[in-house]
């Protein structure tokens, strides 16, 4: 009976991981989502799979805006846009800007549980190689399902290497460097140097050259602003800046104008009159000639 009694913890021991996580899992049959172990098990930011896994469990139509991920998570809103620009690069994340019926562009935002051209782990790996493991699947809890209210901002611009200095800021357009210097009078936060107006300035001026007018780029610069400034201002309103809208459409060509008609002279009274053809008369003699006819 002693040797009973000791037997099945040392096997327990034996099947159990030196070191490491030992799961204990439960069977659920709602209120989960599948994650592939490719997103969970990334390399980089945890933050860029918890907004990835937190996406991957909300149902079609609920918001994924930046203030909407922003109510969700305690960071602020440069992290969670360096999120959506990791999962955009990596292809989890589409955002698409496309103009509805009624004419108005909006953002559409698609999400990809394995991005598009990425057909999973392969089922057969090579030998020396162990088999990936199933995907992992992560309990969430209920997620909203009202409307997104408000779309994406313009997705920023992709990283590029160190650009040399911009020009100096006398070079740039009025009406950009402008709009710029007045975002303080909205904002006291947003004072901006010399150098950062130079290099936003060309990005306002597309904005401007797009038909956009000054008011609503200071609306869209210094709306919904997080309470804490994480970073320079200069780098939040580059984000805003990334892309530019969709110039307005043209507008209607004009009526084209009746032709004008050649100057004739009147067989009549010679007196010079429009008309088509030469060889008429002008309105009185024609009256003139119909009374004759009529009297006789």
């Amino acid at each position: 009976m002693a040797d009973s009694q000791f037997s099945a913890p040392a096997r327990a021991r034996a099947e159990a991981p030196a070191s490491g996580v030992i799961h204990v899992r439960t069977r659920l049959t709602t209120g989960f989502t599948v994650l592939a172990n490719a997103l969970a098990q990334r390399p980089g930011s945890a933050v860029t799979i918890g907004v990835a896994a937190y996406i991957a469990s909300l149902p079609d139509g609920a918001p994924v805006s930046i203030t909407a991920l922003c109510e969700h998570f305690s960071e602020g809103e440069i992290l969670i846009s360096r999120a959506l620009r990791e999962l955009e690069a990596s292809g989890h994340l589409e955002r698409r800007r496309e103009r509805g019926p009624d004419g108005r562009v909006r953002t559409r935002t698609r999400f990809h549980d394995v991005p598009p051209g990425d057909d999973g782990p392969d089922p057969t790996p090579p030998p020396g190689r162990r088999r990936r493991p199933a995907p992992v699947r992560v309990p969430v809890p209920a997620a909203r399902t009202e409307a997104e209210a408000a779309p994406l901002p313009p997705p920023p611009a992709a990283v590029r290497s160190p650009q040399p200095p911009p020009p100096p800021l006398g070079e740039a357009d009025p009406h950009a460097v402008r709009v710029l210097t007045s975002l303080r009078t909205v904002d006291p936060r947003l004072i901006l140097s010399e150098g950062e107006a130079a290099r936003l300035a060309p990005d306002v001026a597309r904005w401007l050259a797009a038909g956009v007018s000054p008011a609503r780029i200071t609306e869209t610069l210094t709306n919904g602003l997080p309470e804490r400034l994480l970073a320079r201002p200069a780098r939040i309103l580059a984000f805003r800046l990334g892309e530019p809208p969709l110039p307005a459409p043209a507008p209607p060509p004009p009526p084209a104008k009746p032709a004008v008609l050649p100057l004739q002279t009147c067989d009549g009274c010679e007196r010079a009159f429009r008309a088509a053809r030469p060889g008429l008369l002008c309105r009185d003699c024609r009256v003139e000639r119909e009374e004759l006819r009529a009297t006789g």
